[in-house]
């Protein structure tokens, strides 16, 4: 089976988040299945600088949304891509979406209609020879790739449209409709009208032949208003057609047995190696090295993942006995509390503004525990990284959170099947009972090894999931093939 993936970033070329992370590792986890995944990219100067000097080419656009491109062919890092050259849409500093102040870029439209609008060419056939079976699009950046499948005259295959966060959405004027090549009819309810506006994610929801979330609470989430972000009523509406899939967690690139960022390896049978991590840890932040449980905080500073909560209870925390490292980027005004709650607790608390591949890898293998205290997670993968290196998460009651942390309980200690803590989210007092739950968990070794354990135990992998997807994968082809898409 061949499938199209698009996506607008793919570990390790270009990351800004978990969903380069998935795109990066699903395709080696199907390929395992007998599904190849061709995955398609925006040629970003990072990714540009990593292809061959005579990368292999198979299409050339004489205009392309204003601009000259072509369609590359390439093999790295064991993924097989196609990449979107086109320098007047990708040629720029600063980060895949935004420019080196942070700001969005003001044509990112133009950007990503022209990306899934090429997408949408390889999908009808543009390269000679070769059609995917499946066309799978991630997140709203992608999106738009359906609508264009969707209202082309030539036969298309099946769709699946992955969301990876329904708050990212691709909302957009009225105006920019004109120039998106599509019928006046795609202007409409049905199509990718939206509250007025252009919804690029709304359009790939409206088009796909399924749609999968990243987790099966998540997809039940999104179905209402609390979670739905104005698109409750559509994807209630395609209930049928939505299904939700784990993420999981690439095991090669996160293994503490062989990690090469980690100061000691080592495994669930020799959990005390981990003490090395934990001092490197302690000297290279000036930490209190007295035996307190050692947390961590590796995200974006932003709202949805709970950050405003949790830099208002710091305070609380540290009086509770705790240490915290911080690690991470977004709203300026998180940042700046952040760093003022290091300033404050000079060897109880660290700050890292920013994003460090070496040092996340250290922090979830040298600290106790790792906080996640968002208020929505359609899956979260830190709390993955957490379970397989023994960081034991603490992670609020939502989403993904709550389909893969098993919750300390009486219950669950009692049979031996905990593998961290849960509590409500959107909650300070709830955040800082579940920090006193795990200082007392914390002061029985054997409970506390044994949550460990069972967490390096579970199986975290892509497996499991790829074979959900296979599955979803080929019933779509029959449909397909028998006529009843």
């Amino acid at each position: 089976m061949q499938v199209l993936s698009v996506a607008s970033e793919v570990f390790p070329l270009i990351k800004t988040g978990g969903l380069a992370d998935v795109t990066g590792a699903l395709p080696g986890a199907l390929g395992g299945l007998g599904v190849a995944v061709r995955t398609m990219l925006p040629g970003y100067p990072s990714v540009m600088a990593r292809l061959p000097k005579r990368p292999k080419k198979i299409a050339d656009y004489s205009d392309l949304f204003g601009g000259k491109a072509r369609l590359l062919a390439a093999e790295l890092d064991g993924l097989d891509l196609l990449i979107l050259d086109a320098p007047h849409l990708f040629d720029r500093p600063g980060g895949a979406y935004g420019d080196p102040g942070g700001g969005d870029w003001p044509d990112n439209w133009k950007r990503f209609a022209a990306f899934s609008r090429a997408a949408a060419d390889v999908a009808l056939g543009a390269i000679p020879g070769w059609l995917p079976d499946i066309v799978h699009a991630h997140d709203w950046q992608a999106a738009m790739t359906l609508a264009y499948l969707r209202y082309d005259e030539r036969p298309a295959p099946p769709s699946v449209m992955t969301v990876h966060n329904l708050a990212f959405q691709g909302q957009f004027a009225a105006s920019i409709f004109g120039e998106l090549g599509l019928p006046s009819a795609a202007m409409a309810l049905d199509g990718v009208e939206y509250f007025g506006g252009v919804g690029f994610l709304k359009a790939g929801l409206q088009a796909a032949s399924a749609i999968t979330t990243v987790s099966p609470t998540y997809a039940r989430e999104i179905r209402s208003p609390s979670f739905g972000m104005g698109l409750d009523g559509l994807i209630g509406l395609r209930a049928n057609s939505l299904h939700g899939i784990l993420n999981g967690i690439d095991t090669g690139q996160w293994n503490p047995e062989t990690d090469p960022h980690l100061a000691a390896r080592y495994t669930a049978k020799t959990l005390k190696a981990r003490a090395a991590n934990r001092q490197a840890l302690e000297q290279r932040f000036s930490l209190d090295a007295d035996g307190s449980p050692l947390l961590c905080v590796v995200s974006r500073l932003t709202w949805q993942k709970g950050m405003d909560i949790l830099v208002s209870q710091l305070d609380r925390m540290v009086g509770l006995g705790v240490r915290i490292a911080v690690l991470g980027s977004g709203d300026q005004a998180l940042e700046g509390a952040f760093l003022a709650a290091a300033a404050r607790h000079r060897g109880r608390v660290v700050t890292v503004i920013g994003y460090d591949e070496g040092l996340s890898h250290l922090l979830q293998g040298g600290t106790d525990a790792i906080l996640i205290p968002s208020r929505f997670e359609p899956c979260g993968l830190t709390q993955l990284y957490g379970l397989r290196y023994g960081c034991v998460p603490v992670v609020a009651r939502t989403g993904g959170l709550a389909d893969t942390v098993i919750d300390a309980n009486h219950a669950a200690v009692s049979a031996g099947v905990a593998t961290g803590i849960q509590f409500e989210p959107d909650s300070g007092e709830a955040l800082v009972e579940a920090i006193e739950r795990l200082t007392r968990l914390f002061i029985d070794r054997d409970i506390w090894s044994g949550m460990q354990k069972r967490g390096m135990r579970a199986d975290i992998s892509w497996e499991a999931s790829a074979k959900e997807y296979v599955s979803l994968f080929r019933s779509l082809a029959v449909q397909q093939r028998t006529g009843k898409a």
